[in-house]
């Protein structure tokens, strides 16, 4: 992209803080995965953060690179990364409730209980 250098210096001023905000974002999921005490917990650190951090890392480099070849990577980058990571999750959170490995006096609400009391699962299988 070409034009003035004092936009071409904020863009790239601006990427810069993008950047360094999505790695602050990434950081904090990681150490949220490594110090929560059970699975649901853990994935939520695993996918609300590194998500948001992902998009501003991604916005980062949009505004640094300029290009379209670039953004248009980018963007297939996040829109992958938005359809997967909660999906993802979900299937890990569903399989971690069926092996037991969710402490159910934790929940607010448990409607998957529910669901699968009425399917005929049996969680002693």
């Amino acid at each position: 992209m070409t034009g003035p250098a004092w936009l071409l210096s904020t863009l790239d001023a601006l990427g810069g803080v993008c950047l360094l905000l999505g790695a602050f974002l990434c950081l904090a999921g990681a150490i949220g995965l490594a110090r929560f005490p059970d699975t649901l917990s853990r994935l939520h650190a695993a996918t609300k953060p590194q998500t948001l951090g992902l998009f501003v890392v991604l916005l980062g480099l949009a505004l640094t690179l300029r290009t379209w070849a670039a953004v248009t990577t980018l963007l297939l980058v996040g829109a992958t990364q938005f359809l997967t990571a909660p999906v993802s999750a979900h299937l890990v959170g569903r399989a971690s409730y069926r092996n037991g490995s969710v402490d159910r006096d934790t929940l607010v609400v448990d409607e998957l209980s529910e669901a699968l009391e009425r399917s005929g699962w049996d969680p002693t299988r």
